[in-house]
């Protein structure tokens, strides 16, 4: 592999971010018809497209190079969505404003029109939350201010950046 080349196998990247407990890079990308994922990046790995992916062409039909979910040799998705929410911006939650989101993985969704919170034990997706469905609007990025809120940002003509806590009663 080329020095100048930091990985390869992405299909359509979204969201990236520091990861600031680790230091690794986090990136999540649009799968086809299904297979969206995030997949924690290293340099000089394969993350498998079009070889290895969970989703199929948007005719339904395979993707005519895959030969698989995972194929040896390429790194497996870290997580990943069978049926695919659109992903976008993604940011990792740090602040002490709000307690219960510490370590956890914010993602927007484009498609399912929500903001996807991911909880961690270690680097190991525990579990997973849909936020903010009643909105009705694509969530195009999401990030954490100063203030320890999160702020979502839709992508419609008349876009609107949401600020969002928790009701800490």
């Amino acid at each position: 592999m080329r020095p100048e080349i930091w990985s390869y196998g992405q299909r359509n990247p979204q969201g990236l971010a520091l990861n600031p407990w680790s230091g690794t890079i986090w990136e999540n990308e649009h799968g086809p018809r299904g297979g969206d994922e995030v997949n924690i990046i290293e340099r000089g790995k394969n993350y498998g497209w079009p070889l290895a992916t969970h989703g199929i062409n948007y005719s339904q039909a395979p993707i005519p190079e895959a030969q698989g979910k995972t194929v040896e040799g390429t790194v497996a998705p870290h997580h990943v969505w069978e049926k695919s929410p659109g992903i976008s911006g993604m940011a990792f939650y740090d602040a002490d404003r709000f307690k219960p989101w510490q370590h956890n993985v914010f993602i927007g969704a484009l498609a399912s029109q929500e903001l996807i919170r991911l909880q961690f034990d270690g680097d190991k997706v525990v579990h997973e939350e849909r936020l903010l469905g009643g909105l009705k609007a694509r969530i195009r990025d999401v990030r954490q201010g100063p203030d320890g809120f999160l702020y979502v940002l839709t992508d419609e003509d008349n876009g609107v950046l949401y600020r969002i806590g928790l009701n800490q009663d």
